[in-house]
């Protein structure tokens, strides 16, 4: 591993007073040699270079090295090219240093230090430290500011080291905007522990150079990534920070620069680089190519690489290792130990409330926290009674629910879903299919984590339904009532964003759906889905044969998706035999007929709309379906509203009486281009 550690671990008020002392004698000992060669020039005794005087080395007054020896020792300077360091902070911290650069060059103008200057008046001078690949120049200690000739262009210290030298430790200015220092977590998973163990013996097993493996964390929960970084990196003395993958340099030179900068930084102050990828997929050629660029170069340090999927393959050694989220153990113990913290009664009044909550949501460690902290905070504002088990499991719930809430604005459009079971009218088998759904949902960590279900294997254990019937029969009424009982956010897929005619789109936007609801195991309802999910067909070109590895995607993340996919469709032979054997409930949703027509008309309009003289018989007549029975009490309500309206002026509105509701129906029949029989409006008025 890097030396540099041995400043940082020196930092103390006598070491700091001990390294000042030692550089303010370093800096009168290169002065003392100037002057000398100012005086035997002057004097004509001596030859350039040849000072008559050459004062001893001081001796630091501490045990630990100097800031100045171990630069020195780092980045094996010569004398010559350590003096000429000393000579160029010089320059910054003593204004002799510039009067006396322009009584040897002869011109008050030239008060700075050249290489030519230095190579007149220090000892050992040698032209190799001058070439580009020499340790000045090379790892950036000194810049060259080229307005003439290579010898008599301006020298000047990189800030970094100049503070470096005086004991200041920080982060280079240069790298400050793009890298950014990772915090260490409050608390760390089990699991997640013993992982930052493996990483820190890898690292220590490994010494450094190009022996030193690149760590690959392959995760969905970028924050558990990142608090296992850092766990890893502080148990040998580094300190973590992070890039985003976005911000590596692209072009050549830039990342040369940045390369050389880095590893001098972890060189100087023992320190890890994580890169974020998140966000960014493999397949973006320029930004592998930087990944890439910055792990193959020739200056190794120690880097983690944070991402979502396995990326590479480099030529450096490469660790990948996958970081699940908190096992479901893990998340309760947290939940049940921040409990004890917070409930006078202890945890126990919320046992079931937990499994509950580690059952739908998986959260990690950091967003428990979260949810603890709000859930605190919103009852605080109450009054002195304390919340009872359940007011406090509710609110923790719908905190739970809102944190985990997916970003699906671009693909999927959220519902709010109010309707209950007293608003669906459909056939006792069928309420008896979505009650049992609603079962699986609710009781799947039991059967699957508590009774070891899951132990048999992951695939199949995904919650899955079908909703055929025509449309306007209640397929997303149902849906809503699902998410409504459940109490979990409802989300209509729009698949006109999600199917894409260019090959991989549409497995990229589906599975940004998937991974975007996991977390909170969001109700995902796939609507009109026979545009993506109709019959497989046979391979005749490749449009066939990548419209089948679709469909084969999504029955692959129906089945391990941590929530209930509800897929819709007006035409259930259309789909794929084998599609449908991988559906666990599959739900018919019949035209409704008379008896169930009149059931809708009762319950249709809200309590608050006046209604006057309706005949539910003589409107369930009309043969059409409950979506079309809504929009035509929709607009019998319009039309009453208008009534008033016209009348005697905006005010209480007339009731919706059958008038309102014959020429609604007119106009619905008429966009459904159905003539309105006089079977089914005899004797309305």
């Amino acid at each position: 591993m890097p030396a540099g550690d041995q400043l940082l671990s020196n930092e103390s008020a006598d070491w700091t007073a001990a390294n000042q002392q030692y550089l303010l004698a370093q800096l009168t000992r290169v002065r003392r040699l100037i002057k000398a060669c100012t005086v035997a020039v002057n004097g004509a005794s001596a030859t350039a270079g040849q000072p008559i005087d050459t004062p001893a080395q001081p001796v630091m007054a501490h045990q630990q090295p100097a800031a100045l020896e171990i630069v020195n020792d780092l980045f094996g300077l010569s004398p010559f090219e350590r003096d000429l360091l000393i000579l160029c902070a010089g320059i910054e911290l003593d204004a002799e240093f510039a009067t006396l650069c322009a009584t040897v060059q002869g011109s008050p103008q030239l008060d700075y230090p050249t290489f030519g200057f230095a190579l007149a008046t220090l000892p050992d001078a040698h032209w190799s430290a001058l070439t580009p690949d020499a340790p000045l120049r090379h790892w950036q200690l000194l810049h060259v500011e080229q307005t003439r000739t290579l010898t008599r262009s301006p020298l000047r210290i990189d800030e970094r080291m100049l503070h470096y030298l005086a004991g200041v430790d920080h982060l280079d200015a240069q790298l400050a905007g793009l890298i950014h220092p990772v915090a260490p977590p409050t608390v760390l998973a089990p699991s997640h522990a013993q992982l930052a163990d493996e990483i820190a013996h890898t690292w220590l097993a490994s010494g450094s150079g190009r022996d030193l493996p690149v760590i690959q964390l392959c995760g969905m929960d970028r924050e558990s990534n990142v608090a296992t970084a850092v766990a890893a990196a502080a148990q040998i003395g580094l300190q973590l920070h992070s890039i985003s993958l976005a911000a590596l340099p692209a072009t050549a030179l830039d990342a040369d620069h940045f390369v050389r900068r880095w590893h001098r930084e972890c060189l100087l102050s023992d320190r890890a680089l994580l890169i974020d990828c998140a966000g960014l997929e493999p397949h973006d050629t320029s930004r592998e190519e930087a990944l890439a660029w910055f792990i193959e170069a020739p200056y190794p340090s120690p880097v983690i690489v944070s991402t979502r999927e396995r990326r590479g393959p480099w030529q450096r050694p490469t660790l990948s290792l996958d970081l699940a989220m908190p096992t479901n153990t893990e998340q309760r113990s947290m939940w049940m130990a921040l409990l004890d913290e917070s409930l006078e009664e202890g945890a126990g009044a919320l046992n079931g409330q937990v499994d509950r909550l580690v059952g739908q949501f998986n959260l990690n460690l950091p967003g428990i926290i979260a949810a603890m902290r709000g859930v605190q905070g919103r009852l605080a504002g109450r009054d002195s009674t304390p919340p009872t088990p359940t007011e406090y499991g509710e609110t923790l719930w719908e905190l739970c629910r809102s944190q985990v809430r997916p970003r699906l604005a671009d693909l999927a459009q959220p519902i709010d879903a109010a309707a209950t079971w007293d608003d669906l009218v459909l056939p006792e088998r069928e309420v008896a299919i979505l009650r049992e759904i609603a079962m699986h949902v609710r009781h799947r960590n039991q059967v699957y984590e508590q009774w070891g279900f899951a132990g048999k294997g992951k695939r199949g254990l995904g919650i899955s339904a079908l909703f055929a019937g025509a449309s306007g029969t209640g397929k997303t009424l149902a849906a809503e009532v699902l998410a409504h009982t459940l109490q979990l956010d409802l989300y209509r897929i729009d698949l006109s964003a999600v199917v894409s005619k260019y090959i991989g789109e549409t497995e990229k936007n589906l599975r940004r759906v998937f991974d975007a609801a996991e977390g909170g195991g969001a109700i995902l309802l796939f609507d009109e889905a026979d545009a993506l999910f109709g019959k497989r067909s046979d391979v005749k070109d490749s449009h066939d044969r990548y419209a089948n590895i679709e469909v084969s995607y999504l029955l692959q993340r129906m089945e391990a998706y941590r929530g209930l996919a509800i897929l819709t469709t007006n035409l259930k032979d259309a789909l794929d035999s084998a599609f449908l054997r991988r559906i666990r409930f599959v739900v018919q949703f019949p035209f409704p007929d008379a008896e169930q027509r009149a059931a809708i008309w009762r319950n249709i309009f809200p309590q608050a709309t006046p209604v006057h003289g309706l005949d539910v018989e003589k409107l369930a007549r009309l043969n059409i379906a409950g979506g079309n029975i809504r929009n035509i009490a929709l607009h019998a309500a319009f039309l009453a509203a208008d009534d008033r309206a016209q009348t005697t002026g905006y005010g209480a509105p007339p009731p919706v009486g059958m008038n309102h509701l014959l020429a609604s129906a007119r106009r619905e029949y008429a966009k459904l281009e159905r003539p309105l029989t006089e079977a089914e409006i005899r004797d309305w008025l």
